[in-house]
């Protein structure tokens, strides 16, 4: 059951790691200005948890015993509040994302966000006490110098029209949602750790849909200060692509961003925070050629450089996780042998 949920989390981070960032670019190079609206609608569409979270339920009314109490949702009160403070480092690690994808083509930022790797290893050594191999290790290096190699050449790709200064805010919010984004990782896998109830895995959408919703709260406060919700219905309707499309932007972007909220913290589940930040870097070459060929980006010699070291970071990490769980398989000669009484042991020698 463990292995389907690690492949299915797997794809839906992979659906929401390369289509959010491709959607919130969308709706920026036709038009689209509203930075806390952007980072406001990665966690809008959080209330279609509720859809799995009802199914695991009613899963639970038909198979559980019926003398015992089952409840819709099962998140006690010291879980509820880690949620709630990690909802607000979402908040802010949103914000500072969207900035960034307003100033940065797909391309630059989805590698610059691959930095966060690095990131995620440092703070998951503090937090959890992450033990790695040399093929980890190796891993993170290779991908975080390949994330650095942007930061070169990063004025190469600015796009047309825009304030160098503007370029190097983008270039250091995105940065900075990279860091923030790899403590919420670690923060979530010391949660899981330090529960006092069973972690499941509905117990899993239960803080994924407290995190999202105060993250939304606090992406509400930003756009109610920045006069936001007065201005969706001018923005739509001078929307380049159209006011029906603008809309199916706004929708689709809540609802793919789930997708990698919830892929996220179902890999902490499943693996480890250092497993999500290695899928997340891994996804990368997948974004890059699709903004390549959507948006017609830039694809100087850098960002294959730095594409190579990625792939080659990649492969690194699961050789090694290949090689250490062919280590941990039992010969099972010996185990046949050890389960053999201990005189037919001894005739044997």
């Amino acid at each position: 059951m463990r292995k389907a949920l690690l492949v299915i989390n797997c794809v839906i981070l992979a659906i929401g790691n390369c289509g959010g960032p491709l959607i919130a670019r969308l709706y920026f190079i036709h038009g689209g200005n509203r930075i806390w609206f952007s980072s406001w609608l990665e966690t809008a569409g959080c209330p279609i948890i509720l859809l799995p979270i009802a199914c695991a339920y009613m899963h639970r009314s038909r198979t559980a015993d019926p003398t015992s109490e089952n409840k819709f949702f099962y998140m006690e009160r010291p879980l509820f509040l880690a949620a709630v403070v990690l909802g607000i480092i979402t908040g802010l690690d949103n914000y500072l994302y969207a900035y960034g994808l307003s100033r940065l083509p797909v391309s630059t930022a989805s590698l610059i966000i691959a930095s966060q790797l690095a990131f995620t290893a440092v703070f998951a050594f503090l937090l959890v006490k992450q033990k790695f191999t040399a093929y980890s290790i190796n891993a993170v290096f290779l991908l975080s110098i390949g994330a650095g190699v942007l930061a070169l050449h990063s004025s190469s790709d600015r796009p047309a029209n825009e304030p160098n200064r503007e370029y190097i805010l983008g270039f250091v919010m995105t940065l900075a949602a990279a860091v923030f984004y790899a403590l919420i990782m670690p923060l979530v896998e010391l949660t899981y750790k330090k529960a006092k109830q069973e972690i499941s895995y509905a117990l899993v959408m239960e803080i994924q849909l407290v995190m999202c919703l105060v993250a939304t709260v606090v992406c509400t406060v930003g756009m109610l200060a920045k006069n936001d919700f007065s201005v969706i219905g001018r923005e739509a309707r001078e929307f380049e692509l159209g006011e029906t499309k603008y809309y199916v932007i706004v929708i689709c972007s809540a609802i793919v961003w789930q997708g990698f909220f919830l892929g996220g913290i179902g890999l902490v589940f499943c693996g480890s925070s250092l497993l999500s930040g290695i899928m997340i870097a891994v996804l990368l070459p997948i974004t890059e050629i699709l903004a390549v060929i959507i948006f017609n980006e830039k694809f100087q010699a850098e960002k294959g450089f730095s594409l190579a070291l990625s792939l080659w970071g990649f492969f690194s990490y699961f050789y090694g996780e290949v090689k250490q769980s062919k280590k941990k398989k039992p010969d099972p000669e010996i185990e046949m042998d050890s389960s053999l009484p201990p005189k037919t042991l001894e005739s044997n020698v």
